[in-house]
């Protein structure tokens, strides 16, 4: 569960850059709206399994409430998925 959990913030936190990074410049500044609806299709299933993971993934290591809302707002702030993963993922794998 771990790796599963691992690839999918750290696909969460792609999608999340290429949202904000690439889709949204693409749509108000250039009046291409396409690729943002595909990247936000993708941002919202990787946000949601990202979601259901970490709470699964906390209720498996018994790491408690307060984990889980460290883990929901690093998701919802850029870059916060990679820094779950540096900080409390990988040094699980070691």
């Amino acid at each position: 569960m771990l790796k599963i959990f691992r690839l999918t913030a750290i696909l969460e936190g792609v999608s999340y850059l290429l949202l904000f990074g690439l889709g949204m410049p693409l749509k108000y500044l250039a009046k291409i709206p396409e690729p943002n609806i595909y990247i936000g299709y993708a941002h919202g299933f990787l946000f949601i399994a990202y979601v259901i993971l970490a709470l699964l993934f906390c209720v498996e290591k018994k790491w408690g409430l307060k984990m889980f809302i460290i883990l929901f707002i690093a998701s919802l702030l850029p870059f916060g998925t990679f820094y779950i993963d540096k900080k409390y993922l990988k040094p699980l794998t070691v």
